[in-house]
């Protein structure tokens, strides 16, 4: 069953709703009703792409901030926060910080909530991290975690205090 986590200005709205797996997959919700689970590498390209137009780290320090707020249920404080941020972006970045930015806060409370899930929304964080500080290609990123064991992604993770 749907569960609306954000209306979007771009007349689109960000859902969870019934995946392959479990009632947590993150949709974006187009206005004529059509739904995408959006992939990782969609939004590392976009954030990229927009934080080449900013100062070194501010996209990744706007992301740090939804992350350390994020817990397992949605918090309309965090959405508030999203708006601030999204507005102090060029308007013409709004929409697809917006979205991006509401994407990946419902894909952390979904690694919250997932069944044996280890890492939790950290796995979300080293993509990012990935993409925004150290300039791994976003394709690479968003296959880095795959196959790899818990233990070894959390070495990775914990050096970089996360």
């Amino acid at each position: 069953m749907a569960r609306l986590i954000k209306n979007l200005k771009n007349d689109r709205q960000v859902i969870f709703d019934t995946g392959k797996f479990d009632d947590w997959c993150v949709y974006v919700v187009e206005s004529n009703g059509a739904k995408k689970a959006p992939f990782d590498v969609e939004y590392f390209v976009d954030l990229k792409n927009i934080s080449e137009h900013y100062e070194e780290d501010k996209v990744y320090n706007d992301f740090v901030e939804i992350y350390n707020k994020t817990s397992k249920s949605i918090d309309q404080n965090i959405l508030s926060l999203i708006d601030r941020l999204v507005s102090i972006y060029k308007e013409e970045h709004q929409v697809l910080i917006e979205q991006w930015f509401s994407v990946i806060y419902a894909g952390m409370i979904a690694e919250e909530n997932k069944a044996n899930a280890i890492l939790k929304k950290r796995v979300k964080r080293l993509g990012i991290h990935q993409v925004l500080m150290l300039g791994i290609p976003p394709t690479v990123a968003a296959n880095f975690s795959k196959g790899k064991k818990w233990r070894d992604l959390d070495a990775i993770m914990k050096p970089y205090g996360f």
